[in-house]
C-alpha cells in the first residue's frame, strides 16, 4: 500500500513541478525563509543570489529525484554531505531548510498530495544529509577544516598506528568516500 502511495505522489509532484510556472517563486523564498527560521544560518552562507537559487533548484530536482531513483538519489546525497563536512555546516541548519523549503511551496499549491510528496522526500533529504555529515564528521576532518596543525596532530594521535593512513585518505559514509588529505590540498587549508 505504501508504495502505491508513493508511486501515486511521484506522479503528482512531477506532474506539479512541470506544468507549475511558480517555481521560481519557490526557489526565491526558499532562503529568505530559511534565514527568518534561522537566522545564523546567515553566517554560513555567504554565496550569492544565483548560488542560493541553484542549490533551491537542486532541492526541487532531488526532491522528485527521491521518488523516482532513490538507490542514486541517495548516493548523490551521501557525496553532497561529505562536501558539506568540508564546509563545516552544522547538522542543526538542515531541519530549518526543509521547513522553509515546505513552507515555500506551500505558498504556490494547496494540493496536499504535492505538499505531501514534497515534504517526504525534503525531509528523507535532510535526514540523510544530517546523518552523513555527522558520520562525515571526523577528528581528522575537523582539524583540516579548522585548519589547525596541532589538532590534526591530536587527532592523528588519537587513532591507531596502524589506522592513521586510512583515517588521513578516507572517510567513508555510505558507498561515498572522500579523502581529508586530498579535500585539504584542494581547499588550501
Amino acid at each position: 500500500e505504501l508504495d502505491g502511495k508513493l508511486q501515486v505522489q511521484e506522479q503528482e509532484l512531477e506532474k506539479f513541478m512541470q506544468s507549475s510556472t511558480s517555481l521560481g517563486h519557490v526557489v526565491q523564498n526558499v532562503h529568505l525563509k530559511f534565514f527568518e527560521i534561522a537566522p545564523a544560518s546567515q553566517d554560513f552562507f555567504k554565496e550569492s543570489k544565483t548560488r542560493m537559487y541553484h542549490i533551491a533548484e537542486r532541492t526541487l530536482e532531488l526532491t522528485l529525484l527521491m521518488h523516482r531513483e532513490p538507490k542514486e538519489t541517495v548516493d548523490q546525497l551521501s557525496s553532497l554531505g561529505l562536501r558539506h563536512v568540508g564546509m563545516s555546516i552544522p547538522v542543526e541548519f538542515f531541519p530549518p531548510f526543509v521547513q522553509a523549503a515546505v513552507e515555500a511551496l506551500q505558498e504556490v499549491t494547496s494540493d496536499e498530495m504535492v505538499v505531501n510528496a514534497f515534504r517526504w522526500s525534503v525531509t528523507l533529504i535532510g535526514k540523510i544529509l544530517s546523518r552523513t555529515v555527522t558520520e562525515g564528521s571526523t577528528l581528522v576532518m575537523r582539524a583540516i577544516t579548522l585548519n589547525d596543525r596541532l589538532f590534526l596532530q591530536k587527532a592523528v594521535a588519537f587513532t591507531a598506528r596502524s589506522q592513521r593512513a586510512s583515517q588521513l585518505l578516507y572517510v567513508t559514509v555510505g558507498t561515498r568516500s572522500i579523502s581529508p588529505l586530498l579535500w585539504a590540498i584542494e581547499n588550501a587549508s
